[in-house]
């Protein structure tokens, strides 16, 4: 059984289903790398397995050079010039959800906290907390209004950057999971810290703050305010409010969402974070068809 946090990991299991129970007498192929700046492997039993995996790891990689905060990719060339001209499809896409995104959470959801989760990062690495005066310095680049983007070119406000961390492995969950389904494989699971699950026998999901979700044809993520924090006290949070600068309260130990792309179940699970009361999170879930709250804790 799988089980469900948010983590910086990627697994992409992969069976055929041809046969049946998920046990096959094709090779097993695994590979481990890096991706996204985290720990990856990848698993496919599959007769054309070691083909496979090689294409999903040159479409992860190449996908990489669009998304990745770790690397020069076509992201880190925007936060840097703020411009970028020509931007690769796959970038207008994941904004054009970013923005629906946006508007669904009442601003939760928001890129642009970047240049905060740097001031955090830079403070806590020296050993103190940012200030009011440091936060309230920031906040005036922060916004989703300070971004447009057409075929042309993406444009931020002086001073902005963006990061793609709480959509871009869903995303990229979604890509290889098609990749694969091409392949004429649909009984699959892609994790990547946000689970896929293509149409087949389903796949039993453990959540972390309990209960099991049957995942079939859906994504899946969890997020948690504490899942990944600055101090080494473990109360300040990753997940930054867009719209005050301060660190999401632990209201939830965990909130877990279903959607039929895992895209949108990772952007979801990071806003509802910030969000106050199951009525918000339901609220904003039902601007995406087929989304549902699946723990709440």
């Amino acid at each position: 059984m799988q089980a469900i946090t948010r983590r910086r990991f990627m697994a992409i299991s992969a069976v055929g289903l041809a046969l049946p129970g998920r046990v096959m007498a094709a090779p097993v192929y695994q590979w481990r790398g890096i991706a996204l700046g985290a720990e990856a492997s990848i698993l496919v039993q599959h007769p054309q397995a070691e083909a496979l995996v090689a294409r999903a790891v040159a479409e992860v990689a190449r996908l990489e050079g669009v998304f990745s905060l770790y690397r020069d990719s076509s992201l880190m060339q925007l936060n840097a010039a703020g411009r970028l001209e020509a931007p690769p499809f796959e970038l207008l896409e994941c904004l054009a959800l970013c923005g629906q995104l946006h508007a669904a959470t009442g601003g939760r959801f928001d890129p642009t906290v970047q240049p905060l989760w740097a001031l955090y990062a830079e403070k806590f690495s020296a050993g103190s907390a940012p200030t009011e005066a440091d936060i309230a310095a920031v906040l005036p680049v922060v916004g989703w209004d300070g971004v447009a983007f057409d075929s042309a070119a993406v444009r931020l406000r002086l001073g902005a950057a963006l990061t793609l961390n709480g959509v871009a492995q869903g995303w990229i969950a979604d890509r290889i999971a098609s990749m694969l389904r091409d392949e004429g494989l649909v009984d699959v699971l892609v994790n990547m810290g946000e689970m896929r699950a293509l149409e087949g026998r389903g796949w039993p999901v453990q959540i972390a703050t309990g209960g099991e979700v049957d995942l079939v044809g859906r994504g899946l993520a969890s997020s948690a305010a504490l899942g990944t924090v600055f101090d080494a006290a473990g109360k300040v949070g990753h997940i930054l409010d867009p719209r005050t600068g301060l660190p999401a309260t632990a209201r939830w130990r965990g909130v877990t969402v279903s959607a039929p792309l895992a895209a949108v179940a990772d952007g979801l699970s990071t806003a509802a974070c910030l969000m106050e009361s199951r009525e918000e999170i339901e609220a904003a879930l039902a601007g995406f068809d087929g989304a549902r709250l699946e723990a709440l804790a």
